[in-house]
């Protein structure tokens, strides 16, 4: 039985010494912890280190790929500098060396601060994003951290001192005043970093601006977590999980639906008797979990650990919800597979589960246009295409539309990907609306714009 640990403890890169298992580790891999995690964020937690990772399957165990760095997500020029920079004490260029790397790393990948960030009266809303004309994005300040960090996050330069590129949001206020404006938003989505790092009455403050009469047409509430895998005990004994039950149940009971959208990347983290006791717990408040992660090689390449995930999910009441393709950022050399491979993967655990399980949507990727679902591969008319469809879009009028791309068993991600039957665009690259309709952000740059280009234009200078 999973001990139902008392006290949260993590390790980061300066403190995982002090883990009990650091002993198992061998010098090259504490090497690996050293270096990497000088430009990547490194925080893990007792639980995951006692229950979830096997310690005789290192370093190939997937949870241990999941949260320790390794080697090789890092070009080989680029780990063999830096360590010799450590070596030797020369923290100047060892700091020259790792802005270098993370600004090479696509930093904010998809548009998500040049293009996503709205603005009111020409200033630009920190801490929001709005892609979608449906659904609006909120980075309160409080909750961005993790109770660990996934080695493949998308969201990296949140946890790594960036603070040019941070979203964080002091209170939501403002969040209040642009929901006020813009009546066709529903959903708000409530990540970071990780919400539920905050204790509950934080939580709550935030959520009780999104119940006021005046925004009466904010119909769903969704919280993006990891705890659920990582540190399932914030649901069950936690010292206000109580209170966080409470708070959930006060959301449905005002008539709004709370979907908690659960990171689970691998079957092991809904098997532990504490991670399905947090599951039943969640959902016997009303809330609904959903179960979503991307495809990563070396963490979940195996049909048969997707099938295992949403139908043990699905018996304890869970929604799988999406299956997403490793974005092109951070140490995606390391973690991207082609996405015909991505496609397999989904259509032979898809063909393992009942239709309960098929709520799943996949293999999605968030691109900046919108998020492309690759449907299927086939040929038409002699030619062999992935056929896509966009299941969310920058532009509403594209949602649900098919279209074709030509074939690339080589491509990992959507824009190395062309048109099929020799056509020189996609339908959509016709079309010059490149935001929601609901944005007021204009086509000046704003200050976070300048900000990145000036940061990119440092990097080329010093390199």
């Amino acid at each position: 039985m999973t001990t139902e640990y008392t006290k949260f403890k993590p390790y980061t890169r300066q403190s995982i010494k002090d883990s009990p298992q650091w002993s198992l580790l061998s010098i090259e891999q504490k090497d690996w912890i050293d270096v990497v995690s000088r430009v990547m964020p490194f925080r893990v937690n007792q639980y995951i280190l006692d229950e979830l990772i096997d310690w005789n399957n290192i370093p190939n165990d997937p949870i241990y790929r999941l949260t320790f760095p390794h080697q090789d997500m890092l070009k080989h020029d680029e780990y063999a500098e830096l360590y010799d920079f450590i070596k030797n004490k020369d923290e100047d260029n060892a700091n020259r060396l790792v802005q270098k790397i993370r600004m090479r790393m696509n930093p904010h990948p998809a548009g998500q601060m040049t293009h996503n960030v709205p603005s009111v009266n020409g200033k630009p809303l920190n801490g929001i994003q709005h892609k979608y004309r449906e659904t609006v994005l909120f980075f309160p300040k409080a909750g961005q951290s993790c109770h660990a960090y996934c080695t493949f996050c998308f969201r990296w330069p949140q946890f790594v001192g960036m603070e040019e590129l941070k979203f964080d949001a002091h209170d939501a206020s403002e969040l209040y005043e642009y929901l006020k404006i813009h009546k066709d938003v529903t959903d708000v989505l409530i990540t970071g970093g990780d919400p539920m790092v905050m204790n509950s009455r934080a939580l709550e403050a935030y959520i009780d601006t999104l119940l006021s009469p005046e925004l009466e047409h904010i119909h769903n509430i969704r919280i993006g977590t990891k705890s659920v895998s990582y540190w399932p005990q914030r649901y069950v004994s936690d010292k206000d999980s109580d209170d966080l039950m409470r708070l959930f149940e006060k959301v449905v009971k005002a008539g709004k639906n709370l979907s908690i959208m659960g990171h689970y990347n691998h079957p092991r983290e809904i098997k532990t008797d504490i991670a399905q006791k947090a599951v039943r717990r969640i959902t016997s408040t009303g809330a609904t979990l959903r179960i979503q992660a991307p495809v990563i090689k070396h963490i979940n390449e195996n049909p048969n650990d997707w099938a295992e995930l949403w139908t043990t999910g699905v018996r304890l009441g869970a929604v799988p919800y999406y299956m997403f393709v490793e974005r092109d950022t951070g140490p995606s050399h390391y973690f991207e597979m082609p996405l015909c491979k991505a496609y397999e993967i989904f259509q032979q655990a898809y063909k393992q589960i009942s239709g309960l399980a098929r709520t799943v949507r996949g293999p999605s990727m968030s691109a900046h246009p919108g998020k492309v679902v690759i449907d299927g591969i086939t040929e038409i008319a002699g030619e062999k295409v992935f056929a896509l469809q966009f299941l969310q879009a920058r532009n509403a009028n594209n949602v649900r539309k098919p279209f074709y791309a030509k074939f690339d068993e080589n491509a990992t991600w959507f824009d190395q990907l062309v048109p099929a039957f020799g056509q020189k665009k996609f339908f959509f690259e016709e079309d010059t609306s490149t935001s929601t309709s609901t944005s007021t952000s204009t086509s000046t740059f704003t200050t976070n714009e300048r900000k990145i280009i000036n940061l990119f234009n440092e990097v080329e200078v010093q390199s």
